[in-house]
């Protein structure tokens, strides 16, 4: 997955950008997570960032 895709999605859930660098961080003021600025996010890093954001797998479908 593109990691401009995943950010866009995690935006629409709630999460705002906190600082960008080789990772953009992001919070939704409880969870941070931080994701790869590399293309594509392999799938199983992506799942992970889906877990740590607390959201399902079909949640974060639904915001692509």
């Amino acid at each position: 997955m593109n990691h401009q895709r995943a950010v866009a999605a995690l935006e629409r859930a709630g999460f705002r950008i906190v600082r960008q660098g080789k990772h953009i961080v992001m919070s939704d003021g409880m969870r941070f997570v931080t994701i790869p600025r590399h293309d594509p996010v392999n799938a199983f890093t992506m799942g992970g960032i889906v877990r740590d954001a607390g959201l399902t797998t079909e949640q974060f479908k639904a915001l692509l």
